[in-house]
């Protein structure tokens, strides 16, 4: 899907891909699955044969030492895949998919997905968009890890949740994220994630109203030097 409007440059704009049109419209062999919050979508060793693609809710990626030790990966949104793994020849799943709230996902059959992305091209330019995207991402939390401050990886956090930066509009409110799921995002303890929470809500970066809304003024604590 295309438009002739250029950016300033003079470069034609790509109009960004409906997925979720396509997705209900295109045929593919899909089964529509509700989870409620808590709600196991897959597990550790499960075999890998579907492709998720979230219409509604949030889902966190977690993964679990033979120690037992879990570690929170990504959290994900509407319009986010995941379990893309078998794609790439994985037999079982090498983590834990949970909703964290109520969520609606689409399961689509992985010789369904390789099928579609060889004759579909906007999906699968934005399938490949996606998962570069995410790998990119897991850099940069590694390195967040290793060289900010609990404060900015907090605040990184929040942004990512509230979809900073994405061609939408930022979901401003974001799904129920408990102060211990944010302190496992960012290796620290809920203690400082509370004080960084008052932090924040003090100076006006972030509301509580029956979840956490965020202010795109946030950025500037990532941006500090």
């Amino acid at each position: 899907m295309k438009t002739s409007k250029r950016k300033p440059n003079g470069v034609p704009k790509l109009k960004a891909f409906d997925a979720q049109a396509f997705l209900d419209s295109a045929g593919v062999d899909r089964k529509v699955k509700h989870f409620k919050k808590a709600e196991s979508v897959f597990s550790q060793g499960s075999a890998a044969e579907s492709v998720m693609y979230i219409q509604e809710g949030a889902v966190k990626l977690t993964a679990l030492s033979a120690s037992g030790k879990e570690a929170i990966i990504a959290v994900l949104g509407p319009g986010d895949f995941f379990g893309e793994g078998c794609m790439a020849g994985q037999p079982v799943r090498v983590g834990n998919a949970t909703a964290i709230v109520a969520s609606t996902v689409l399961m689509i059959e992985k010789n369904e997905m390789v099928q579609v992305l060889h004759e579909q091209h906007g999906l699968s330019d934005l399938f490949i968009n996606f998962v570069l995207t995410r790998n990119i991402r897991i850099e940069e939390d590694l390195i967040d890890q290793l060289f900010n401050s609990t404060e900015k990886r907090l605040a990184r956090t929040l942004l990512l949740l509230a979809r900073y930066g994405k061609q939408e509009q930022p979901q401003r409110l974001l799904p129920k994220v408990s102060q211990e799921t944010l302190a496992e995002m960012i290796g620290t303890t809920r203690t400082r994630v509370n004080l960084f929470m008052n932090k924040f809500k003090k100076l006006g970066f972030i509301k509580y109203n029956g979840g956490i809304e965020v202010n795109t003024s946030l950025l500037s604590v990532v941006l500090r030097d």
